[in-house]
């Protein structure tokens, strides 16, 4: 199976997948306010409607409350991936 290349090491690919294109954009505006992002990509999330949004945030240039958060927050051992991720 073929990955995808990893983004750089201060950098995160999110994906958000919900049932309307306005319900993935207000998740991908809080998103913008904690991190530097590049512009979103939408795509179509099925034959049942529902948007797939894409984005990269910069985590290196953050904001409260990320900026403490990220802080806090270690990198856990066990990462656990949805069913229809590997």
């Amino acid at each position: 199976m073929e990955h995808e290349p990893l983004p750089p090491e201060s950098h995160a690919e999110v994906r958000i997948v919900a049932a309307t294109p306005e319900v993935a954009r207000r998740v991908a505006a809080v998103l913008r306010r904690c991190f530097d992002s590049t512009e979103q990509r939408s795509y179509p999330a099925g034959r049942e409607g529902g948007t797939r949004l894409h984005l990269t945030l910069d985590t290196t240039h953050t904001a409260e409350p990320a900026r403490s958060w990220l802080a806090t927050s270690g990198s856990t051992e066990q990462a656990h991936a949805h069913a229809d991720e590997v």
